[in-house]
Formats: structure tokens, C-alpha cells, sequence
């Protein structure tokens, strides 16, 4: 297992972007967040990441969500998939296009909890910073833009709920975790991090990437190829840019996500599934 977490941090944690983040990915973080994901019966999952300059969301989240969301119904468990209003024709567009599960809309982290699961895994959700407010890449506050729901994270750790989150700038629910290691990396934004932790949270280079890992890494478990291939990342993507998504780092209605384009994203899905798909 160790061997094929680090041929994925390889793929997915290899600071491709050059913001950092992800070099903090180990391999054991992979393989937590498989046991959690393997023991859990009811798992809830939040994406969903709206860009105020845009007036729209972007393309990074939904993917990964749907991906992993998709896999832990494949492998038998109960699942539920949670954005907010303004994302939800994105998130929901990405889910229809390969069959994943319906999307809930909540307008507050406790709304998530009150569906009663055990594992909540968050994937490119904003976190508040040390002083409450809502930061984006470039530091500036869009807190007015911001549904809380990483608060089901605050909640879950206090009823002992475990969690997942996955990021790849440090602003996102769950990056708490690794905030001093983070406040190293990114001396400059250590103000805007995210304080909100989780239980595992896993630094990579797109937060899609991650989503795909972990469903992936199910299907290792499982012995069930249940992770997503390249035609159907494209087939996610395009149907978000189809829904008003733009890119976070382009800010155009391309089907990139995070300035890589269309044809980097399927090659990460491909390799995963070569890596990860049982024999």
C-alpha cells in the first residue's frame, strides 16, 4: 500500500502548480483516509467553491467529489452530496454526467450533520481563517459570498464524527490540520489560511486530483474498478463549463481546471486507473 500511496502523491502531490501546498502530502495520509473511507457506512461529502469576481463557481471540486462520491456508492455505502445554492447546477451537472449521486443543497454546516453521517470528507470547500473571515487565492476576504458550511466540520470533531478534507491552497475546510506546516510554505498567506481542521486532510495539487486518488484507492479495496476514467472526466468537466463554471486560476469558461487543461486532467485520471484498478 505505501508503494502505490507514493506513485499517486507522485501524480497528484508533486507541487505541479508551484504554490507549495502539496508537498506536505505523505503517503500515510492516503491510506488513513482509505481506513476512514472503508469503515464508514454513511458518508457525506461537501464540495462546491463560488468565485465572486466570476459570479460563478469554479471548475475544481465538483469532479473529485462526484468521483469519490460515486466510488463509496459502488462500494456499498449510503452517501449523500452536498454544495450550496449557488453552486449546485455545477456540482449536479458533474454528477449527471457519469451517473453519480443527487446533489442536497444546504445553507449550513449542521444541515449536513442533521443527515446523520459517520465520515464527512470535504473536497475543495472554503474554511474560515483565524479571524472568521473567508479568503480566496489572492487574500481577499469574499466572506459576504461565503455559505459556512465548513462549520459541519467545527461540529462534526465535537460529536465525534470523523472527517476528510482535501485542498490544494490551504484555504479550504479541513486544511487546518496542517496549518503550521502550511503557514511555513506560504509565509505571506499565513492570515488567510484556513483554521478549520479535520481529521486527515490531504494536500495536493488540484483538489479534483485527490478526489479521483481516493476513489481510486477504493477501488484497490474493494477489488471493483469503481474510480473514473478520462472520457469521464471530460464528460464532468464539460458539463460543468456547460453550467457557467470557470476555471479558478484563469477565471475563463474553458474546460480546465486550475490552468491545466482538459487534456491534463484525463491523463491524471488515466494514470490513476492504470496505478489503482484491480487486475
Amino acid at each position: 500500500m505505501k508503494d502505490v500511496c507514493e506513485s499517486l502523491i507522485s501524480l497528484v502531490a508533486s507541487d505541479r502548480p508551484g504554490r507549495g501546498p502539496s508537498r506536505l502530502c505523505r503517503w500515510d495520509m492516503l491510506s488513513r483516509a482509505l481506513e476512514l473511507l472503508s469503515g464508514a457506512s454513511r458518508v457525506g461529502v461537501v464540495t462546491g467553491f463560488f468565485i465572486p469576481s466570476a459570479g460563478v463557481p469554479e471548475t475544481d471540486g465538483p469532479g473529485g467529489a462526484v468521483a469519490l462520491a460515486r466510488a463509496l456508492l459502488l462500494c456499498g455505502k449510503e452517501v449523500s452530496l452536498w454544495t450550496d445554492s449557488s453552486c449546485f447546477s455545477v456540482v449536479q451537472g458533474a454528477s449527471s454526467a457519469i451517473g453519480g449521486p443527487p446533489v442536497s443543497v444546504a445553507v449550513s454546516g449542521p444541515e449536513v450533520l442533521d443527515w446523520g453521517p459517520d465520515l464527512l470528507v470535504y473536497i475543495e470547500r472554503l474554511g474560515r481563517a483565524e479571524d472568521g473571515e473567508y479568503y480566496n487565492m489572492r487574500g481577499q476576504a469574499i466572506t459576504s459570498t461565503v455559505v459556512p458550511l465548513d462549520e459541519g466540520l467545527l461540529l462534526a470533531s465535537q460529536r465525534g464524527i470523523k472527517s476528510i478534507s482535501v485542498g490544494d491552497g490551504g484555504n479550504e475546510a479541513g486544511m487546518g490540520k496542517l496549518f503550521e506546516g502550511l503557514s511555513r510554505i506560504l509565509p505571506g498567506y499565513g492570515s488567510c489560511l484556513s483554521v478549520v481542521s479535520s481529521d486527515v486532510a490531504i494536500p495536493v495539487d488540484v483538489s479534483d486530483w485527490g478526489g479521483y486518488a481516493l476513489a481510486g484507492l477504493l477501488s484497490m479495496e474493494s477489488g471493483l474498478w469503481c474510480g473514473v476514467s478520462g472520457e469521464e472526466i471530460r464528460a464532468m468537466i464539460e458539463a460543468e463549463v456547460a453550467e457557467g463554471a470557470v476555471d479558478g486560476v484563469t477565471l475563463l469558461g474553458s474546460p480546465s481546471v486550475d490552468g491545466f487543461p482538459l487534456e491534463d486532467q484525463m491523463a491524471i485520471g488515466e494514470d490513476i486507473r492504470r496505478l489503482t484498478a484491480p487486475v
